[in-house]
């Protein structure tokens, strides 16, 4: 099923420091790979060629590199990793002969590292893991781990009626399910005030969540959730991560965030630092 976010906005929109300047190189020669990531989801759905705070730098490496493989054009290595470098992107990882999710034009850990050989270092490295179960339904066991968590806050079970790698497994979620970091949450037991803060307690740990309606898709209510970071997101799912961060709901109408307010706005391994 669909997607969603809020009032965030601010972290996305927070101007660049000057070390995310276009023209700089990586420091040290590393490349911060959960950074890059969050760029790679966020600045495609920009109306514009802002950076993403504290990626520009790794931006800018992973674009040089993509352009000596003469994949990328010299007037987008900007610090912006917008549709031109999420297509470099997927033509390099086509290169190494990956095909599906592991082409979908977001760094993974084996493609970033070839891409950096004799160039950079891979650093903050982000893995979804081996595929597993949560409530019967298939995910990765980064997921299930912040599915676990926010159970953990919640002090109940997460009950998941659509999980992840689901391709065609529902017409009404548009492949925001094909890949990883995605799924759907049954509400049928929960008040309007549980629901609530189930949202919150997903968001906490590095979920884009929202409740959805009957009134905004062909669904029932259920809560929806993409897991913040992850390399295995389908297309469609990446759309509603940046969305998230620039404050939107993440569907097709692009309308402002109707969900709780969590700031600021982590992933997964932002939220086990502050642990």
């Amino acid at each position: 099923m669909a997607a969603t976010v809020t009032g965030l906005a601010a972290l996305a929109a927070v101007p660049a420091a000057a070390s995310d300047s276009p023209g700089s190189g990586p420091a040290d020669a590393t490349v911060d790979m959960a950074a890059v990531l969050r760029a790679a989801q966020i600045d495609p759905q920009r109306p514009d060629q802002t950076m993403t705070p504290g990626a520009g730098a790794s931006v800018t490496a992973v674009e040089q590199a993509l352009r000596a493989k003469g994949l990328l054009g010299p007037q987008y290595v900007d610090g912006h990793f917008g549709t031109r470098t999420v297509a470099a992107y997927a033509d390099h990882q086509h290169s190494l002969g990956y095909a599906g999710l592991a082409a979908n034009g977001l760094p993974g850990e084996e493609s970033l590292r070839r891409l950096g050989e004799g160039r950079f270092d891979v650093t903050h490295v982000v893995r979804p893991g081996t595929r597993t179960t949560h409530t019967g339904k298939v995910v990765n066991a980064r997921t299930k781990a912040m599915l676990v968590e926010a159970q953990r806050l919640l002090g109940r079970t997460l009950v998941v009626d659509q999980g992840s790698y689901n391709p065609g497994g529902d017409p009404t979620s548009a492949g925001t399910h094909d890949g990883g970091g995605a799924v759907d949450i049954n509400v049928d037991d929960m008040t309007t005030a549980t629901r609530t803060k189930v949202v919150t307690a997903l968001r906490k740990v590095g979920f884009a969540a929202w409740h959805r309606t009957p009134d905004q898709g062909d669904w029932p209510h259920h809560i929806h959730a993409i897991a913040l970071g992850d390399p295995d997101l389908s297309s469609p799912a990446q759309h509603q991560a940046g969305d998230y961060y620039l404050g939107r709901n993440g569907l097709a109408n692009e309308a402002p965030d109707d969900g709780p307010e969590v700031k600021p706005i982590r992933t997964w391994e932002q939220y086990q630092r502050t642990r």
